[in-house]
């Protein structure tokens, strides 16, 4: 199984905006659980709230957020 892997394209405070556009990306469902992998502390996990269109969907994140342009998997 391949890993589905996006990139944050925007950050406003807890709500992150992640891009699905690359090739072999899929949009995640609703609900879904994605995961950005922050080197040095823990990761931070989001929880999928919309699609917004053009391969894109907002999160919430369950933790402070940083990072624009990190890698995010979709987990589950």
């Amino acid at each position: 199984m391949s890993k589905n892997i996006g990139k944050v394209s925007q950050v406003i405070g807890p709500v992150i905006d992640v891009d699905f556009s690359a090739e072999g990306s899929t949009l995640p469902n609703i609900y879904n659980s994605l995961v950005i992998d922050r080197p040095g502390t823990n990761p931070l996990v989001l929880e999928v709230q919309q699609h917004l269109g053009d391969n894109i969907v907002r999160a919430i994140a369950m933790d402070s957020t940083d990072g624009r342009g990190l890698e995010v998997l979709v987990e589950g």
